[in-house]
Order: structure tokens, then C-alpha cells, then sequence
């Protein structure tokens, strides 16, 4: 009540300014009954440091979220925020990005994209659901997803450190023909130093079970998803759901090329390199990878 009173004398007494009149304020405040320090000390009043420090929060969670090329939720945020020293609960950050009109990109479920190849149970699943290998180069994993662009689907195979999470090698291919699986095998092969026994998991798509396949990663203990049951592979699955959830389906792709510079700033630029991921104690795989490796 008292504020609605000091705001009438405030326009009262810049009308009067207008007009060019003079006007008696502690003689206006006199006859409402409140106080002239109180109405000076309204006049010059500042916001709560609450609601300051609400909009200086947002302002940090605006530039969290834009570097995350918008697809950081409140959890990432948070961790983030608490990086920089700030104080601050998950649920709210939730809030104030309610508040402010921004969220994460939903993920969609994920859905198989090979096929069994009827090969008996001697493919067998060494990796048996172990998700948290406790050095680089103990466990990948590897599989196709498919990208559809204006000119045709394109086919992307992934090779993961299931360590740091980390896409150790990558290609881009117009076929699902299994000369691109080999060569992304050995790009993985020739970009790190393997020095002890090494899982490689993959589902049992035919281009995983084949003799070439085996061969190339002839060093290597093959692991197989069970069948009909993607669950396995999921670390890699999830992956190819992401880049298509956070990056490639938030544009129409109008060809191979595009689709590559597309996969490459994701990758190369952006997720290896940048993007936290809570498997990581909420750093990048490389910066996962480099504090393991300064402990070590």
C-alpha cells in the first residue's frame, strides 16, 4: 500500500514538472501520512540482492546454454555453473530456464537399424553389459547408423572408447558396404597405441561377423551384443542418437558434403572436445582422458 502512495506522489510530482509548476512533496507526504525519508529512500531504491543475483544466473545460463549449441539441460548447466563456484541446485536452474524459455533437445528412443545374422551362440558377448572399463583402450565398441539427407541416406560408423566415451575414429559413406567399417577399424588401430588385450563390441550386423571383419581386428577379442537385444551396444547407439538429436536433426541436410562438415564440427569440435558429459564427472572425453592420463 504504502509503495502504491509513493508512486502516486512520484507521478503527481513529475506532472507538475511538466506543467511547470512547483509542488510541495513533504507537504503532499504529510497529508498521506508517510514518511518523506522513507519516500526518498523508494525513490532510490535498487533491487533485491536476490533477484539480482536470479538475473545474473540467467545471464551465465544463457551463455552455458548457447555454447552447448543450445542442447545443455538444467543437470549440465548446473555442473557447470558449480565450475565456476556458484552455489546453485539443478531444480533451479530448471526454473530460471523455465522462466527464461529455453530446454534441452529431447531425445528420442533409438531403434535398431541392423540385422542378426542368424550366426549360432559362438559369437560371443565378452563385454557382457561393462560399461566402465578403468583405462583407454580396454573396451571400444563400433556400429552404423544411417543419416538421411535431401540427396539420399548416408551412413556414418562410429568407433567409441567405452573409457572416456570418446569417438576415436569416424566415416562417412554413401553404402553400408563393409570396406567402410574395415577402414574405420583401422583409423581407430593407427590413431592409438594399444599395448594391452583390447574388447572390440559390436552387434552382430553381417559386416561385424564377417571373415574381413575378423581379421582386421585380429588383435583384438571380438565381443557380440546377444540377440535381439540391442542393449548391449548401447553406449555407441546412444551416441548416434545424440549427433542426430543435438546437431543433425535440427537441420534439413542437403547432401553427403553437407552432412560431412556437419558430423565433423560435431565430433571434432564439439563433443570430443567440449560438450560434458556426466560419465565423465561432467568433463569432455579429452579432458577425461588427459586427467587420467597426468594421474598415470
Amino acid at each position: 500500500m504504502t509503495s502504491a502512495i509513493y508512486q502516486a506522489v512520484k507521478v503527481q510530482t513529475e506532472v507538475a514538472e511538466f506543467e511547470h509548476r512547483r509542488i510541495s512533496v513533504s507537504g503532499v507526504l504529510s497529508e498521506l501520512g508517510v514518511s518523506r525519508s522513507g519516500y526518498f529512500a523508494w525513490q532510490h531504491h535498487t533491487p533485491a540482492e536476490t533477484a539480482m543475483r536470479a538475473e545474473r544466473i540467467k545471464a551465465e545460463i544463457q551463455d552455458i546454454y548457447d555454447a552447448s549449441k543450445q542442447n545443455y539441460g538444467a543437470p549440465k548447466i548446473a555442473e557447470e555453473l558449480r565450475k565456476k563456484g556458484e552455489a546453485i541446485a539443478e531444480r533451479t536452474v530448471g526454473k530460471y530456464m523455465h522462466e527464461m524459455g529455453i530446454q534441452a533437445q529431447w531425445v528420442r528412443p533409438y531403434t535398431i537399424t541392423t540385422r542378426d545374422s542368424d550366426l549360432s551362440a559362438k559369437l560371443q558377448n565378452i563385454l557382457d553389459e561393462n560399461f566402465n572399463p578403468e583405462h583407454p583402450n580396454s573396451v571400444w565398441c563400433t556400429d552404423i547408423t544411417y543419416i538421411w539427407t535431401i540427396d539420399g541416406f548416408v551412413y556414418l560408423t562410429s568407433v567409441m572408447d567405452l573409457f572416456s566415451r570418446k569417438i576415436i575414429a569416424w566415416t562417412l559413406s554413401d553404402t553400408m558396404e563393409l570396406k567402410w567399417v574395415l577402414s574405420t577399424i583401422e583409423a581407430a588401430k593407427n590413431r592409438r597405441y594399444i599395448d594391452k588385450p583390447l574388447i572390440l563390441h559390436s552387434d552382430r550386423g553381417s559386416q561385424f561377423v564377417s571373415k574381413e571383419y575378423q581379421k582386421a581386428a585380429v588383435q583384438m577379442q571380438l565381443s557380440y551384443s546377444k540377440k535381439a537385444y540391442p542393449w548391449d551396444n548401447a553406449c555407441i547407439e546412444s551416441f548416434h542418437s545424440l549427433i542426430k538429436r543435438e546437431w543433425l536433426h535440427r537441420v534439413k541436410i542437403r547432401d553427403y558434403g553437407h552432412a560431412y562438415r556437419l558430423i565433423f564440427e560435431y565430433i571434432e569440435t564439439f563433443y570430443n572436445t567440449v560438450r560434458s558429459h556426466s560419465h565423465c564427472n561432467y568433463l569432455s572425453p579429452n579432458e577425461y582422458e588427459n586427467k587420467y592420463r597426468f594421474a598415470n
